[in-house]
């Protein structure tokens, strides 16, 4: 921010101080090969992004996609259940790849076998439907299926398919591990061999904590056992978010399932992961469909069939995907070249982590409070017990949790990359943030559900934060994020902008929020118009509405003829009526989604709002539809509408500009659909002219869409109730025009009135709930007849239009 002093503990970490302090030898980087350079050649397409959500999916490096497509062009792969040339070339190079992944985890085909699968959830889903479980009867207790608490929804739906076999399934808590480490004491008869499975994260994807790898080898030998029956236990380490940025020996720690992702390593292909099945444990493995190239012998017309001896071709059920296992290879050798191995990316992603972490722990309000709650079994006092994880909740400065929601949004306006919510992960999430049982059917019922953005419920977090590192992530990545929590929360709400990051460093804020809060129009330094734009300033985390009560989310409209305040002037005090009169002196409309606005004095009411107003967008060469987060230079884009001429003018700097007719021509243009605002809508391309121009203005491929003017949307989802404009003359009743909120929480509703019944001109009257001031227009919007919206009038007063009274932009 500039010429905002900052408050005591907003300074950044010095990287170097901190290096030298730790008890510890901190590395970081790797060697003699230049970070700085690697992202550069690498990763040219984060400049300026920050890229922290590696825990989710990281990124691919340029070089291994270049040689894995010159292998591709080069070469002839054909399908590995034939028998020509070609598809011997593929069954030998996909065998090298197996060979290469068990020397990758320190093992051997001696020891281990290689089931490629569409990635790690198929893997337990595998080993859940393959698994010995015996049924409880007359002379036997039954198998037994236990889980850590802190596991992923994958691994807890693998208790969906053995309770189908009458198999008991029984969650097992950390701390509940961790004694019965301390105690270790033999619970287990050697002479049953009852089986028994325990699946555990070597890594938690919630918080990071690695567990101890010597668990393995504790409950198999029966010295740990995570329930007291009789019987043999196996052990499914699920590795996916533990592999992604640490080396794993198996020739140690010799579990007996070892499911992963692929992605989650190089990035690049997806959908494409592995079983790594024990050979000792892998006998004992059922089978019930059999695929494509299973079979040794089957009939068709008698239940007749012969599996294949090995564990791989009994399990790889039809043609693998073999071209992204060749993949792989390129994957290895790409990771090997750039970083010298695991263990060096697991001592770098740490040292930013811990960096981070001491970082984030440290920020204190002036009055002491800290800035974030964070979510941790460590202290990060080292890779062993650690991973490159750091999740956390923002606070305010009396200690209330602020919406994870927020946070994220906020951080677009940064382009800080990084995920909300509780990560697939309901039983960390739980234990963490203090969340009962109870609590989740509560939030549940009132209409919460896994990824949406409803992130306080009663004023109780219904999630959390979480920032991950991957092996090409940088200090500046972690110092951006750092300047970013410091600018929006230990910085002076004067309204001045927000601090500014180093040249290079993404933690500048996009003119363009559309984060879908209630925000007004502020003056974007692209145009002298509003843009869409959210405001800066840490005011915003304290101006948006993401908190619902369990009650509801979406309460029932009001009566027609009644008044309501929002809860912003309810919790203000502001009496029934208004504060007195406010003059709205422009009418802005944005033709083109994310693009500049139009100023008009008044202007026609169409089918779906002003007319004309976000009926096109832009959108890339895969038809997804830009935003200034994805495009910063849509600001510069100006339309100007004629509508005696029937044409729109667009203009920007060093460019000619150009017309683009209002309406389609019917029996040239092409329609297709499009997605907006999770909805989808009819649309038309406007050619290959202004397609061409902005191209041109973008250095990309780029589209002009319009909604097709015959198409109607449903303006009403499930769980959406929605909300009334109200319009018609003074002293005569209304009528009720719904607005769309698709799958969120109600924002903003405007009651209108005509102010001239004469001439039917509209005027905004009182803001009675709450949606998003951009919610008019072919996305969201009026539906009903065409009227007339003209500036001059007078609404009354809100905390919410008193914020933007000079400016209205619907």
């Amino acid at each position: 921010m500039a010429g905002g002093a900052a408050q005591p503990g907003a300074e950044l970490l010095n990287f170097a101080q901190f290096r030298d302090s730790s008890a510890q030898r901190l590395a970081y980087g790797y060697g003699a090969r230049s970070l700085r350079e690697l992202r550069a050649r690498e990763f040219g397409r984060l400049a300026g992004t920050v890229y922290l959500d590696h825990a989710g999916a990281t990124l691919f490096s340029q070089s291994q996609l270049t040689s894995f497509t010159k292998d591709l062009v080069e070469n002839v792969y054909g399908n590995p259940h034939s028998q020509n040339v070609s598809s011997k070339l593929t069954h030998d190079t996909v065998e090298q790849v197996r060979y290469r992944i068990l020397a990758h985890f320190h093992t051997s085909p001696d020891d281990y076998s290689v089931i490629f699968t569409a990635g790690c959830t198929a893997a337990l889903k595998l080993v859940a439907e393959a698994f010995p479980w015996v049924s409880p009867g007359p002379e036997s207790s039954g198998s037994r299926f236990c889980y850590l608490t802190d596991s992923h929804t994958s691994v807890v739906g693998m208790r969906k398919v053995t309770m189908a076999m009458n198999v008991t399934s029984i969650p097992v808590r950390p701390e509940d591990l961790w004694s019965a480490e301390k105690l270790a004491t033999a619970t287990s008869n050697p002479n049953c061999r009852l089986p028994h499975l325990f699946c555990y994260p070597a890594q938690s994807n919630f918080s990071g904590t690695r567990y101890p790898l010597s668990w393995i080898g504790e409950v198999k030998s029966g010295r740990m056992c995570p329930v007291s029956v009789p019987g043999k236990w196996f052990v499914l380490l699920d590795a996916a978010s533990h592999v992604s940025t640490s080396p794993l020996d198996l020739s140690v720690h010799q579990a007996d399932f070892v499911p992963l992702s692929f992605y989650k390593i190089f990035g690049f292909p997806t959908g494409l992961g592995a079983l790594l099945v024990n050979n000792r444990t892998a006998p004992l493995l059922r089978k019930t469909y059999f695929g494509g190239g299973t079979a040794a012998a089957y009939l068709a017309g008698e239940d007749f069939y012969v599996p294949r001896q090995s564990v791989v071709e009994r399990f790889e059920d039809g043609t693998i995907s073999f071209l992204d296992v060749i993949a792989l290879k390129h994957g290895f050798d790409a990771l090997e070249r750039l970083t010298g191995g695991m263990e060096n990316i697991k001592q770098h992603t740490f040292t930013l982590a811990q960096y981070t972490y001491t970082a984030l722990a440290a920020l204190r309000y002036p009055n002491g409070a800290p800035v974030v709650q964070i979510y941790s079994d460590s202290e990060f006092s080292s890779p062993e017990v650690q991973g490159p994880i750091i999740n956390f909740n923002v606070l305010d400065d009396s200690g209330n949790i602020i919406g994870y929601s927020e946070v994220d949004k906020m951080a677009s306006l940064y382009n800080i990359h990084l995920r909300t919510g509780c990560f697939c992960n309901t039983g960390a999430c739980q234990r963490h943030l203090g969340i009962s049982n109870e609590m989740v059917k509560k939030h549940h019922q009132a209409g919460h559900i896994c990824g949406d953005n409803v992130d306080l419920v009663d004023g109780q977090p219904t999630g959390s934060v979480r920032i991950s590192f991957g092996y090409m992530s940088t200090l500046e990545d972690a110092q951006a994020f750092l300047r970013f929590i410091i600018a929006t929360r230990l910085r002076p709400s004067d309204g001045q902008h927000l601090l500014q990051a180093t040249p290079g460093e993404a933690a500048v804020p996009r003119a363009e929020s559309e984060v879908q809060s209630a925000v007004p129009a502020t003056m974007d330094r692209c145009s002298p118009s509003p843009q869409e734009d959210a405001p800066t300033g840490s005011q915003v985390w304290n101006d948006l509405p993401t908190a619902v009560d369990a009650v509801a989310l979406h309460p029932p409209l009001p009566e027609a003829t009644r008044t309501q305040q929002t809860p912003s002037e309810q919790a203000a005090g502001v009496p029934e009526g208004g504060l007195g009169p406010h003059v709205v002196t422009n009418l802005y409309l944005y033709p083109i989604k994310s693009c500049a606005a139009f100023e008009v004095t008044k202007w026609p009411l169409g089918k779906q709002g002003l007319l004309y107003d976000r009926s096109w967008m832009v959108v890339n060469h895969n038809g997804i539809c830009l935003s200034q987060k994805q495009e910063p230079r849509l600001c510069l884009i100006q339309p100007f509408i004629d509508l005696q001429q029937r044409i729109m003018v667009i203009k920007a700097k060093g460019m000619e500009p150009i017309e683009v007719p209002l309406e389609e021509n019917s029996e040239r243009a092409q329609i297709c659909q499009s997605k907006v605002c999770a909805d989808r809508v009819n649309t038309y391309d406007c050619g290959e002219k202004i397609s061409s121009w902005l191209s041109k203005f973008f250095g990309r491929p780029c589209h002009l869409i319009k909604q097709s003017s015959n198409f109607q949307r449903n303006a009403r989802k499930k769980h959406s109730k929605g909300t009334t404009f109200r319009i018609g003359s003074q002293g005569t009743g209304t009528r009720d025009y719904p607005c769309v909120h698709q799958n969120q929480p109600v924002k903003w509703t405007y009651r209108a009135t005509c102010s001239r019944p004469e001439s039917g001109v509209v005027s905004l009257c009182q803001t009675v709930a709450t949606v998003p001031p951009r919610s008019a227009g072919p996305m969201c919007g009026l539906q009903d007849n065409p009227e007339e919206a003209e500036a001059g009038f007078q609404p009354a007063a809100s905390p919410l239009l008193k914020r933007s009274a000079s400016a209205l932009h619907v």
